[in-house]
């Protein structure tokens, strides 16, 4: 086996598979990423064995076909410090790589290619295409509402549904809860839910640029699958069923505030700063005119924040964890939020004031 290949067409796609190269695994090939051969392509295929990540490159094929495994991150870190636009050519030599290229010669420890593992065959059984721009808004939207080592291992990931021509993602930890919706003309889909892991929604953030280009999703039976011209991700799903969120929502608001998202952004900011560190918690005073933020902690220092509002009901004081608020204010794209509520011990709807696409409720805390 010999090839070469220009410095930049392997650190694209070698950049891509790191994302699931397995850092303190008990299995030494799962640190290892399989180089498979064959005519002038070359493939990149890395796993933790909860995420499969693969790519392409072209080369310059000037031996046989085959497959090998070669570490993975001393790979990526002597590509990365190579000078742009090197040559690099491989070649198999027993139990070891060697990369050649100007006058710098290196030599890998290889593995073999048949203990590597891969992710069964299997067929999707919904599909679906979208821009990576959409996928990403609809992920980006509700992904920080995702619990995180939670034991109700099911809320560690993001509910991805269809049905009709719409696609959900849907998030909670269990003190908050994000929605959001996406319409696609033309698709006619089957009513489907699976639950992604929070590693593979994370490692689709890093993968999905904000573009035109589409991408085809396939959801399994136990995976679900990515797939543009560049990669092919697949991420095993969670077993379990995701709490009926619709149950949750609040139905009795009846008080509306808009207001100035950013204005409301930086105030709270400031609040947050003499919160207590561990619970974050600020009080929100709802009056007429105006909305009082007040935050303290237990070195007895305060802040208050006033903005001017129009708020014509009776007064409201609710408090709120200020990291799940400012979450919400860093998702909404508009320029105003809309908070719909009832009374100090109710949850909150939060949206944007002009789109109806993603939606947030917080619950309240006492404080």
């Amino acid at each position: 086996m010999k090839f070469s290949l220009n410095r930049e067409s392997l650190l694209k796609p070698l950049l891509l598979v790191s994302g699931a190269v397995e850092r303190k695994s008990t299995l030494p090939i799962l640190g290892n990423i399989l180089m498979d051969v064959s005519g002038q392509s070359l493939t990149l295929t890395a796993t933790d064995l909860e995420l499969e990540m693969v790519s392409y490159a072209e080369i310059d094929n000037q031996g046989e076909d085959g497959k090998v495994t070669v570490p993975a991150r001393k790979l990526l870190d002597i590509c990365k410090s190579l000078p742009e636009d090197s040559v690099l050519t491989f070649e198999s030599d027993h139990d070891a790589i060697k990369i050649s290229t100007g006058r710098s010669r290196y030599s890998l420890s290889t593995l073999s290619a048949n203990d590597f593992p891969n992710i069964e065959q299997w067929q999707g059984d919904v599909e679906f295409s979208l821009s990576k721009a959409d996928l990403l808004r609809l992920i980006e939207s509700t992904h920080f509402s995702m619990a995180n080592q939670d034991v109700r291992y099911y809320l560690n990931g993001m509910s991805i549904e269809t049905e009709g021509d719409e696609i959900r993602s849907v998030a909670t930890d269990g003190h908050r809860l994000a929605i959001c919706k996406i319409k696609v003309d033309g698709l006619s889909l089957p009513a489907r839910q699976v639950i992604v892991p929070r590693k593979g929604i994370l490692e689709t953030i890093r993968l999905l640029d904000p573009v035109d280009e589409t991408v085809q999703v396939y959801l399994g039976a136990n995976h679900v699958r990515m797939v543009d011209k560049a990669f092919s991700f697949t991420s095993k799903l969670v077993d379990g069923r995701f709490p009926d969120y619709r149950r949750v929502l609040p139905q009795n608001g009846d008080k509306v505030l808009e207001t100035n998202k950013d204005e409301l952004r930086q105030v709270l900011s400031r609040a947050s700063i003499l919160s207590n560190e561990k619970f974050k918690g600020v009080r929100l005073n709802f009056a007429e005119s105006e909305l009082k933020i007040t935050a303290n902690n237990p070195e007895q220092e305060q802040a208050e924040e006033v903005i001017e509002i129009n708020f014509p009901y009776e007064a409201v004081e609710i408090g709120f964890n200020v990291s799940y608020v400012l979450d919400v204010l860093n998702a909404v794209k508009d320029n105003d939020v809309k908070f719909t509520l009832s009374d100090g011990n109710s949850s909150v709807v939060l949206e944007g004031s002009n789109s109806s696409e993603a939606l947030y409720v917080v619950m309240p805390m006492r404080l």
